[in-house]
This record gives C-alpha cells, sequence and structure tokens, in this order.
C-alpha cells in the first residue's frame, strides 16, 4: 500500500491516470484533519510531569537564592560593622544598671517610697547591707560617683558612710541621720530612686539641655550650661553652608569639564582628583599654615595694602576657618556627580532652544539646567551628610567656635562611663537627624532620581 507521500507525489504518473496533485493534497488534508488530536485538561506539561508554571516559579526561586548567597557576605559584614553597632550605641545611650546593680536591696524596697518625706527604716536597713557589701568589693565608689554627678558632694556622703559603716548598728535611719544631715535630703533619695531604674532618658535630656529638678519635673539646665542643643544647631547650619559653597563653586567646574575638549578636560580632571591623592591631615595642616594671621593669606593681603599689619585677618581656630578648610575638602564630593550628569546632556539641546528663540540665559536656565538636577540632588546629599559628622577638620582648625557635635561625641568617648553614655545619646539624636533629613529629602526630590555617577 503507497505511503501518503508516493500517493501525494507519485499519482501524477500513475498507470491509468489518477487523481493530481490538487486532488491528492487535499486528500492529505482530509487525512490529517480526521487523526485524533489528544486532549489535555490541565496546562503543558515539562519533563519531569509538573507544569510550567511550577517550573518557572522554582527556576525564579533558585535564582533568587544564588543571588542572595552572592551577596550574603556583604550583608552579613554590614550587619557586623553597621546595624549591631547601631544598635549597641541606642542600648547604651538608655542602659542605666550601675545604681541598680551595685544598690541592689535598695532597688527592691525604694520603688514604693512616695518621695514626700525621709524613707522608712527598711530602706535605711537595705541601704546599709549593700554599703556594707559595697565597701567590701571596692564597688561603692561607682555609685558615689554617679550620685555625685547629679548632686556634687554626695560622693563623700557615700565614701563617709562606708568607712563608718561597720560601726553603724539599727535602727539604720537614725543612725545614718545622726551621723551626716545629708541623708535627710529629699532631693538625695529621689535620685537614688530615679537612678535604680535600669532604663533611663536621662542622658537624652542631658543631650538637649534638660534635667530633673528637685520635685522630679523635667526642666531646662541653667543657661551657663547650656551647651548641646546650639551645637546642634550651629552644626546644621555650617553644614548647609559649607554644602552652598561646594554647589556654587563645584557647579562651573563640572560645566566646565563636561563641555571642554577631552584633552583639556582630562587635565581639569587629574587637578579635581589631585585632592583624593593626599593626606586628610597634610591638606588640613597645609589650610592651618595658610589661614593663620602670620600665614601666607595674610602676608599677601598685607603685601597688597588690603589690610595693615596690625589689622591681620583671623581666619583659624573659629567658624571661618572650619568652613573655608571643609569646602575645600568637600568640594570634589559636589563635583563628580554633577559632572557625571552633565556629561550625558546632548549640546544639541542649547542649540534647539536657541533657535526656537530663547536667549543663552533662558536656554541654560530652562533646559540645560533642569537636566543636571539629579546630579545637584546627589553632590548635596552626599556633601551634607559627610560634613555634619566630619571631625578632623573642625578639630584642628575650628577652635571653640567651630567644633562640631562629632568633636564633642569624640571628647566623651574617652571619658567615664556616664561621659560615654551622654556620647551615645548625642550620637543617636545625631543619627536621627540625618536620617529625618534624608527623609525630606527624598520627599521633596526623590532619591530614585539621584545619580553619583
Amino acid at each position: 500500500m503507497p505511503t501518503r507521500a508516493e500517493r501525494f507525489f507519485g499519482m501524477r504518473n500513475a498507470p491509468g491516470g489518477g487523481a493530481g496533485p490538487t486532488e491528492q493534497a487535499k486528500i492529505t488534508m482530509a487525512e490529517t484533519t480526521a487523526s485524533p488530536i489528544p486532549e489535555h485538561d490541565s496546562a503543558p506539561s515539562v519533563l519531569d510531569g509538573g507544569t510550567l508554571k511550577s517550573a518557572l516559579r522554582r527556576s525564579q526561586a533558585k535564582a533568587r537564592r544564588r543571588a542572595f548567597y552572592l551577596v550574603l557576605p556583604i550583608l552579613i559584614f554590614l550587619v557586623a560593622s553597621f546595624a549591631v553597632p547601631i544598635l549597641q550605641l541606642v542600648v547604651r545611650s538608655v542602659y542605666n544598671p550601675e545604681v541598680a546593680e551595685y544598690l541592689p536591696n535598695v532597688s527592691q524596697v525604694i520603688g514604693n517610697w512616695d518621695g514626700a518625706e525621709v524613707p522608712s527604716e527598711d530602706v535605711f536597713a537595705a541601704l546599709a547591707e549593700d554599703i556594707r557589701i559595697g565597701a567590701e568589693n571596692n564597688t561603692i565608689g561607682r555609685v558615689a560617683a554617679r550620685i555625685n554627678r547629679e548632686i556634687p558632694g554626695a560622693r563623700s556622703t557615700f565614701m563617709g558612710m562606708s568607712r563608718e559603716i561597720d560601726e553603724i548598728e539599727p535602727p539604720y535611719r537614725e543612725a545614718f541621720l545622726a551621723d551626716d544631715e545629708d541623708w535627710g535630703d529629699l532631693q538625695l533619695w529621689r535620685l537614688i530612686q530615679r537612678e535604680t531604674r535600669t532604663i533611663t532618658p536621662v542622658y537624652y535630656m542631658l543631650a538637649m539641655d534638660l534635667e530633673y529638678d528637685s520635685e522630679g519635673n523635667i526642666v531646662e539646665r541653667p543657661e551657663d550650661y547650656r551647651i548641646f542643643r546650639m551645637l546642634f544647631v550651629r552644626t546644621a547650619w555650617m553644614s548647609l553652608t559649607i554644602t552652598g559653597l561646594c554647589l556654587l563653586l563645584g557647579f562651573p567646574v563640572a560645566y566646565l569639564l563636561a563641555t571642554q575638549p577631552a584633552r583639556i578636560a582630562n587635565l581639569l580632571m587629574i587637578l579635581v582628583l589631585l585632592p583624593f591623592w593626599t593626606s586628610l591631615l597634610v591638606r588640613t595642616s597645609a589650610w592651618m599654615v595658610l589661614l593663620q594671621q602670620q600665614g601666607v593669606i595674610n602676608d599677601t593681603l598685607v603685601w597688597l595694602g588690603i589690610v595693615s599689619d596690625d589689622g591681620r585677618l583671623r581666619l583659624i581656630y573659629n567658624q571661618i576657618g572650619t568652613i573655608i578648610a571643609m569646602t575645600h575638602i568637600l568640594l570634589p564630593f559636589m563635583i563628580l556627580p554633577v559632572y557625571s550628569v552633565m556629561k550625558t546632556i546632548s549640546p544639541s539641546y542649547m542649540r534647539a532652544a536657541r533657535s526656537l528663540g530663547a536667549n543663552s540665559l533662558t536656554a541654560f536656565t530652562r533646559t540645560y539646567l533642569p537636566l543636571t538636577i539629579p546630579g545637584i540632588a546627589a553632590g548635596v546629599l552626599l556633601v551634607f551628610i559627610l560634613a555634619i559628622g566630619y571631625y578632623i577638620t573642625p578639630a584642628l582648625v575650628g577652635g571653640e567656635s567651630g567644633i562640631f557635635v562629632s568633636n564633642l561625641i569624640a571628647s566623651n568617648m574617652q571619658g567615664s562611663l556616664s561621659s560615654l553614655k551622654l556620647a551615645a545619646a548625642l550620637s543617636a539624636i545625631l543619627l536621627v537627624f540625618v536620617m529625618a533629613f534624608y527623609w525630606l529629602f527624598n520627599k521633596l526630590i526623590g532619591v530614585d532620581r539621584l545619580k553619583f555617577g
């Protein structure tokens, strides 16, 4: 029996005539149409028997796991070097275990004291036991130092009792009051009651120039001790000033780099990147030489007759010196993002605007400048965040009026345990301020529009 192909191609020359190609094609199509097509009640299957959709889902999940494993080392590094230290910083700023740890008996009984009069006998008995144990373990001095920070002179009260505690006999209330009348001070007992709480806001209050009064109310500190809020304000406005100066100076430089021929642009780029090849300490020291009253700038002004020798300008160890030095140091961080965006803007846009009747200024402000916003925003964000946490330059050229919050944080990190907690509170407040600025910046500009290069 002939096959379909033989019937289709061979019937033309078959003996006795037969159907032609057209008729045979119709026969073949009819046979093909009549062949049964298997029906599927479900989605197309793959080799392992699952559906194509589930196979695609498994493939995507495998790709996501592979990508996660690739970034896992850097994720672990970020958690260990960034997230964990910040968490420890926040915990340390509110954790206050010293008094509760070294006066455990007092901590258990003083919570019910109403603060209206001198505590009862059981509180004094608990204090006597804690002082006796603290004198044996040499830990009572830590409690005394913590209380003395809030009430000057309280250390001598505690240390004097620790030396006489073996001679004190019940009733302890009368014995304590007879030994030193300071034990009848309600302010001292209110402070002890407050300090036995392991979680305290006192360091954040101190960082905002607030404190507890003798009645336990939150009030402002004396005017001579209000330094932290002023320092936060100074840090913010000086950082904004430095950012504005970097934008004012960096925008023309970036425009020059983007519009010059490659040979000239490469030479200018080397000059922009040259500060990165020099130590930050060396650059700051160079500004100290330039800005001092017997320095290069003042000598030049005197030589030109702009200022007299007796009227030399004071450009260092103040806010002016900090702003000048930090503007120079942070200027490349503004130039590079702006330049990277300007380089992608075609010169034909300006020519098209001028051909449509706009003058050079209008074409620049209405056509070119809006296209540079992503680079400007990236530079502003980068410079401001770097400036607000700067340490070395303000410490060297800022003097008393040009230091930042970061300098005060560093000085408190080297002090006592209480100073360390104050530094942690200041750092946490500064971190919140930066995050608030980032959130506001994202609302106004949109971080997704930024281009850093």
